[in-house]
């Protein structure tokens, strides 16, 4: 069903770097790495959890990028032959592993950046994601902004008006805002949701761990999202089976499909792995009842007194220093591999003695899609 959702988005050239060949760490430093994440799990206060269409392969929904991805096909005038609808996909592993470890308190918050709904399935709160392109499930009002969850997928994308009246008026009881809902899929072109992405950029900012999860970090402004975190002092950990536009910035690099690397590592944790229950399922519900889909305003004033707390007015500043890793250090696991390992200090302390230099040059063209918080896609 990945098809679909790409074969109606606005046509756009310019989709990453595409089929790169996919590795696999040897079984001994993948056990190694594994151990090496459990470790930063228990020791981090603040995980942020970054995901991309990886995570969804196991539960038929092709990927985009990767060597029988719907854009790397589509380049050779093919389709994937395993295809999934969005309706029968179920929540993978990794789906299910996440919501119990924010259950546990161990995550803290998931950005995705996938629209397949299996998050939301999963049974995990509103209040622990971000959504940054939107959900196939959700359908939101184009006056009161509210978000209401579907029982089946949405029949476009691109925030097509579907001529549904607004349900606010059944959740609240108060007078119909008259407004039409339209399908909660973003498309090239549009901004991202605010209160998805000030929340999404708030909770980097603050987690001393971002672990990024089945995505090549291509996309922007939500690949670099975990770069907030190197830069109030955190560490980032890439999971995938590609190279990332951001290894070279990366703590603890796990080349291995994600449904394993997270099953180790609850083993390690010694946390029981949950299995899919359809009676947690909100698009079921959503047959009978009317759900609500919104980020609580109160959570995001609560958040941003947080951030406040911890961030503004704290310039940090970023070396850059080229390292071979050894199989001693978190950041030095593998001989074979170079990196970069950022090391931080407080301007207020030390201005003018710490050479700095930028995390990642891009041109003046990108930065300025940045700011516009559209989807934009960039090739590193």
């Amino acid at each position: 069903m990945s098809c679909n959702y790409a074969e109606g988005l606005s046509p756009y050239e310019h989709k990453g770097i595409l089929g790169v060949p996919e590795k696999f760490d040897p079984v001994d430093k993948f056990n190694e790495k594994c151990e090496l994440l459990a470790q930063l799990i228990n020791e981090s206060n603040h995980i942020v959890v970054h995901t991309g269409a990886g995570i969804s392969t196991s539960a038929g929904i092709p990927d985009f990028r990767g060597p029988n991805g719907v854009w790397t096909l589509e380049k050779e005038g093919k389709k994937p032959t395993i295809n999934v609808s969005f309706s029968d996909a179920k929540p993978t592993k990794t789906h299910m592993i996440l919501k119990k470890l924010v259950e546990r308190n161990k995550v803290h918050y998931i950005v995705s950046q996938n629209i397949d709904g299996l998050h939301l399935k999963s049974g995990l709160q509103r209040k622990y994601l971000a959504e940054l392109h939107g959900n196939m499930f959700i359908d939101e009002c184009n006056v009161c902004k509210r978000q209401f969850i579907r029982s089946c997928p949405v029949e476009t994308v691109g925030k097509k008006c579907s001529g549904v009246p607004c349900a606010a008026d059944h959740l609240s009881g108060g007078r119909p805002c008259r407004g039409r809902l339209y399908d909660g899929v973003l498309d090239w072109e549009h901004s991202l949701p605010d209160n998805d992405l000030f929340m999404a950029e708030m909770h980097s900012g603050i987690a001393d761990l971002s672990i990024c999860l089945g995505t090549t970090l291509q996309i922007i402004p939500s690949g670099n999202l975990p770069l907030e975190t190197l830069k109030y002092g955190g560490k980032m950990v890439i999971c995938n089976l590609q190279p990332t536009k951001h290894d070279n910035k990366a703590d603890l690099i796990i080349n291995y499909y994600v449904d394993d690397i997270l099953e180790k590592v609850m083993n390690i944790l010694g946390i029981e792995i949950p299995v899919y229950q359809e009676t947690d399922n909100p698009t079921k519900l959503a047959q009978t009842i009317i759900l609500d889909w919104m980020i609580n305003r109160k959570d995001v004033i609560a958040l941003e007194k947080i951030y406040k707390a911890k961030c503004k007015g704290v310039k940090k500043k970023r070396i850059l220093i080229k390292n071979k890793r050894n199989s001693t250090e978190i950041s030095s696991i593998s001989q074979d591999d170079k990196s970069k390992i950022i090391k931080r200090e407080d301007s207020s302390e030390n201005e003018g003695i710490i050479k700095t230099e930028p995390l990642e040059e891009q041109p003046a063209t990108t930065d300025q899609n940045i700011t516009s918080n559209n989807i934009v896609e960039t090739v590193a």
